[in-house]
């Protein structure tokens, strides 16, 4: 059946043009629930589960923490190789469309204040060694472009243009778009640039490690976290909280929220209403000019 997961994995990357990191979650997830069936009966296949062994597959991945967030994404790459593979006539039947997902909760996304991210950025003590000028040029894009982690560890050279001042960054299903930024962040990553250029440099990529090679995802979401640790107390300290930060900034400052969603990539711009949500100093001016009492 690894034949079957292939043909689909190639049908993502080559007609549905998934990125790279999509395949990859939808493989994991495919090997995963394939593993699991496996494990109950060895003669069991993609053929012959039923609904009954997805449905404990789901509770087994709650059990085990999953949130259902996740539990809905792997539910959802076994879905989708189901009607691929029905499609092609590698199956019979879809038992998949029996089985209903877990009911996402819909948690308001976290953000850091403005204050605490000019104290980041503005009143903390940098050090001036490669690896403080990166770290703080890293978190700086972040906060004044909304990218995705995937996308800043993706950058290029030559995605970003300091003349024009904007970054040609590839997102979810490898669409491209263009993000304009300030002063500010020109002059931190020309900054970033001078000791960059003192590296032995064998790479390609725009932001580097120190020894020259493309940063990984790990590195990065492990020194933003120790950074935000040092000016919030919110539970999540991640990248993607820095891209709600940055939302939640445009929006407080009375960006319209369809370009909002275009700055951050999104299908929909029912994505982008979640933002709307958390911005209590938006409802507070809001309640300030309307309200007769206030």
């Amino acid at each position: 059946m690894d034949n079957m997961i292939d043909q689909f994995l190639d049908c993502l990357r080559h007609e549905r043009n998934r990125s790279e990191n999509t395949v990859e979650s939808y493989s994991e997830a495919l090997h995963a629930f394939e593993a699991y069936f496996k494990g109950l009966d060895a003669q069991l296949s993609w053929a012959s589960v039923d609904a009954d062994v997805i449905r404990d597959w789901m509770e087994s991945l709650m059990e085990k923490g999953n949130v259902s967030s996740t539990v809905c994404a792997r539910v959802s790459a076994v879905r989708s190789f189901f009607r691929f593979a029905l499609s092609r006539h590698l199956i019979t039947r879809d038992p998949s469309r029996l089985v209903l997902s877990p009911k996402k909760s819909h948690a308001l996304p976290q953000f850091v204040k403005e204050s605490e991210m000019n104290r980041l950025l503005d009143q903390m003590e940098w050090g001036t060694d490669y690896k403080d000028v990166l770290s703080r040029a890293v978190i700086m894009t972040f906060y004044e472009t909304g990218i995705r982690l995937s996308e800043l560890t993706g950058l290029n050279m030559a995605d970003v243009d300091l003349t024009d001042n904007h970054l040609k960054v590839t997102g979810k299903g490898s669409k491209q778009r263009i993000v304009p930024f300030g002063q500010e962040l020109h002059d931190t990553l020309t900054g970033y640039l001078t000791e960059r250029s003192r590296l032995s440099v064998g790479d390609a990529a725009f932001f580097l490690s120190g020894k020259g090679k493309r940063l990984s995802n790990a590195w990065v979401q492990q020194m933003v976290r120790n950074h935000l640790a040092l000016v919030t107390t919110i539970k999540k300290k991640s990248p993607h909280v820095l891209r709600h930060s940055y939302a939640t900034a445009l929006l407080n400052h009375d960006a319209d929220i369809e370009s909002v969603k275009r700055l951050l990539g999104h299908e929909s711009v029912s994505t982008t209403e979640i933002y709307t949500h958390t911005t209590f100093e938006q409802l507070k001016r809001v309640y300030k000019h309307a309200h007769p009492r206030a």
